[in-house]
């Protein structure tokens, strides 16, 4: 069965992709920027409010991905301090100035310990994809959020097939990019990922639909 992951921004975005019956909720704060480290509080007001698995982005701030030594060091304590609060998983990605992945993302990964994490969508910055999913793979990375490179889910189709293929099962590989109900039974079929993963945002603002979720994860459970 596949299954869906919506990006909650806020609060009542999380509450609403619960009851619409989301399987899992990425929060995190900053829709404009493309999503930041919530709020501490926040998280344990949705962790006691949703019964589905909440994943925790971890960013500093918008912008690149390239981070200096204190804001690494800021990711480190927000890990820590998530992880104790009872995160299901972390999602984050931290790059080098050419944009290839950093070796930091290792000793993050170490740091969440059996706290699963995600690499986010750092990974289509990065010059050679296939490249840098054996490092994700071998750095302990269990999902990797992507849209195969390319400006969409949709436009990166192919490429995101050959992720999956290269994948083999040894890491999720976890479609995200302008995905929506008008386009999900198309991705759905072209593409055999355990997992989708949208904002489920149609009016521009930054709240999610309630009726957009529900027709997503009715398309995915047909």
């Amino acid at each position: 069965m596949k299954r869906l992951e919506i990006a909650c921004f806020n609060l009542e975005s999380a509450l609403i992709a619960a009851k619409a019956g989301a399987d899992r909720i990425e929060f995190c704060a900053d829709y404009a920027s493309g999503g930041t480290t919530p709020e501490l509080e926040d998280f344990l007001t949705i962790k006691k409010a949703a019964a589905i698995p909440i994943y925790v982005m971890i960013r500093p701030r918008g912008d690149d991905f390239v981070y200096s030594a204190d804001e690494i060091a800021g990711m480190k304590q927000s890990i820590t301090d998530f992880k104790e609060a009872g995160a299901d998983g972390l999602v984050f990605g931290v790059l080098n100035s050419d944009k290839t992945l950093s070796v930091v993302n290792e000793e993050l990964v170490v740091l969440a310990g059996s706290t699963p994490c995600t690499f986010h969508r750092a990974f289509d910055q990065s010059p050679n994809l296939e490249q840098s999913l054996e490092q994700l793979i071998s750095w302990g990375f269990k999902t990797v959020l992507t849209s195969g490179g390319s400006s969409s889910a949709m436009a990166g189709a192919a490429t995101l097939q050959k992720l999956l293929d290269q994948a083999n099962g040894r890491i999720q590989i976890l479609p995200g990019g302008g995905i929506r109900s008008g386009n999900i039974a198309e991705l759905a079929k072209l593409l055999p990922a355990d997992f989708f993963h949208s904002a489920g945002i149609t009016d521009g603002s930054e709240i999610a639909d309630l009726a957009e979720i529900k027709a997503i994860k009715s398309t995915l459970a047909s």
